[in-house]
């Protein structure tokens, strides 16, 4: 699509909401868990979609979809098995509370932690995120 006056693109897409979304066998439990987790709130639940945030306003929300063949991904890589699509990354202000925290609430530690300040997790349907510091 063209601005039709100048016959340029526009500089950027207009939005009004950011989003991401991550499938699961489950999306509703995967929600619960990040509700548990990040002390958001749920706005909208179905079977097949469910999404949360920490306000009707934020301007942001993670969202999850059902999907009955989604496999657990694999972190770090492996040839020929599913691979990680994205990971979120979480500042918080104590790691190792945040790891206790996140183990509470139903993550596991990932075997592999390639930086001694940050922490990486996975979620129960395998997805990775990351506990760090914020950098002065």
């Amino acid at each position: 699509m063209t601005d039709t006056a100048a016959g340029a693109p526009p500089a950027r897409v207009p939005t009004t909401w950011f989003g991401v979304v991550l499938d699961a066998v489950d999306g509703p439990a995967l929600a619960h868990f990040y509700e548990r987790l990040l002390g958001w709130t749920i706005f909208h639940e179905s079977p097949e979609w469910t999404t949360l945030a920490p306000s009707e306003s934020a301007g942001y929300n993670l969202a999850f979809a059902s999907e009955p063949l989604h496999r657990r991904p694999v972190w770090p890589t492996v040839e020929g098995v599913p691979q990680m699509q994205l990971h979120l990354d979480l500042e918080v202000d104590e790691v190792d509370a945040a790891v206790a925290w996140g183990l509470h609430c139903g993550a596991e530690l990932a075997e592999h932690q390639p930086q001694d300040d940050v922490r990486v997790m996975l979620d129960p349907a395998g997805h990775p995120f990351c506990f760090y510091l914020a950098k002065d």
